[in-house]
């Protein structure tokens, strides 16, 4: 082999390496911020025990770190395509080790809602899905839906490692000391985050379209002619943002009005503490590999029928939490960890994949970071109703009932209309 073809070998395979890296760390970072936040929805029950607060009450912490978690999204975008990644994930992965320290020494309820709520909600944006997508959108292509599933798995992960974790240290050291193991691991996730190459990270594979759009120089020189990009303002002037908007907002509702009710209604129905909790995680682990099939069905069968039959399981595992109230027999709580499990997290991918795709040529960060932000807006809107509705009627069944109507709405993108099904990149807007 000459020296230039065993540079050429090496070259591919550190670009290689550095895809998979990328893969990587959007998975584990997912899973450690989902993780840790959704832990929450263990500590509430506790909380309410020691010191009194209505279940509504600590619910808003939830409501609050989700609408932290999207007014801060088009920041992220900002913060990535400005400083890069290493300030975005370093700066998260900080606030989320400062809040679980600030929450092991709480005493009053606006302290989760200043933790939980708003650092919580910066931190999981800052190493979530926003810098997620757009660095796997740098390197890879081709396989860009496969690679931002994978990513998004690291959320079910954290959810099934994580809180039934934090569900047997509650039971056995009480709710303080959990969060202060907590805080101690994330102590050693943030000098592993320093140390990454994230210059080489955020540069992108070479060729690579969107690579080479982050890379531009924002100000050209008297001589060039700036180049036409995609930007928010633009972006917002299209229907196919819109669609994606109406997409997300309403699978965030539909799965908020669930999800952070679910382990509370098991055990209000007789399922022990444990068990829901495992029921939970169980869930959020077949989202693995509900994603990964999503992005297979979409590509053998077309984004309609996959996004459709995911659709269905959301809608089919809600139905079963329906049928256990009426009937509590366990096989309706398994077929709410089977039908929801599988479905949930599988149209993350779609959009995120979509997005990218249809704004190449532009601030792909940024404009994902709008659609994530007004998706969080529908999780907070979401997470709150639910515990609205659990006041005014004292159950969870109205709540199901809104989160079943909410699907109708987020499938309707995919079915009233080809905009998204068939999309393509979109030439760059005219000056």
């Amino acid at each position: 082999m000459t020296t230039t073809e065993g540079d050429l070998s090496q070259g591919f395979w550190n670009t290689t390496r550095i895809a998979a890296l990328v893969v990587i760390i959007g998975f584990l970072c997912n899973f450690v911020a989902r993780g840790i936040v959704d832990t929450y929805l263990v500590f509430m029950l506790p909380l309410e025990k020691e010191f009194g607060w209505s279940h509504g009450a600590l619910t808003q912490a939830y409501s609050i770190y989700l609408l932290t978690l999207g007014v801060f999204s088009p920041l992220t975008g900002a913060i990535l395509d400005s400083w890069g990644p290493r300030v975005s994930y370093l700066a998260g992965a900080t606030l989320m080790t400062a809040a679980m320290w600030i929450a092991s020494q709480a005493s009053e309820i606006w302290h989760f809602y200043l933790t939980v709520g708003v650092m919580c909600g910066m931190g999981s944006s800052l190493m979530g899905m926003v810098p997620a997508a757009a660095l796997v959108g740098r390197w890879y292509d081709r396989q860009m839906s496969v690679g931002i599933a994978l990513a998004y798995a690291g959320f079910g992960s954290g959810m099934l490692a994580i809180v039934p974790l934090a569900q047997a240290s509650i039971d056995a050291f009480g709710w303080r000391e959990t969060y202060r193991i907590i805080f101690l691991c994330m102590l050693v996730v943030v000098p592993l985050i320093a140390i990454l190459p994230w210059k080489r990270i955020a540069h992108g594979a070479p060729g690579n379209p969107r690579a080479m759009a982050a890379r531009r120089p924002k100000k050209p020189s008297a001589e060039e002619t700036p180049a036409r990009q995609w930007d928010v303002r633009s972006a917002i002037r299209t229907l196919e943002f819109w669609l994606l908007v109406q997409a997300f907002f309403f699978t965030a509702v539909a799965a908020y009005l669930t999800t952070i009710q679910v382990i509370a209604f098991l055990i209000d129905r007789g399922y022990p503490a444990i068990e829901a909790a495992l029921a939970f995680g169980v869930a959020g682990m077949l989202s693995i590999g509900g994603v990964m099939v999503s992005g297979w069905a979409n590509v053998h069968f077309g984004i309609r029928r996959a996004t459709v039959i995911s659709f269905f399981g959301t809608f089919l595992g809600i139905f079963g939490l329906f049928l256990f109230a009426l009937w509590p027999h366990p096989s309706w709580v398994l077929l709410w960890v089977l039908a929801f499990g599988t479905s949930q997290g599988a149209r993350g991918p779609v959009i995120s994949a979509l997005n990218a795709r249809i704004f190449a040529r532009g601030r792909v960060s940024s404009i994902y970071g709008l659609i994530f932000m007004l998706m969080s807006f529908g999780s907070a809107f979401g997470a709150w109703l639910s515990g609205l509705l659990h006041d005014l009627t004292g159950d969870y069944m109205v709540g199901f009932f809104v989160a079943s109507l909410s699907v109708f709405l987020a499938v309707a993108p995919f079915t009233l209309t080809r905009r998204l099904v068939d999309a393509r990149e979109l030439p760059p807007p005219s000056a």
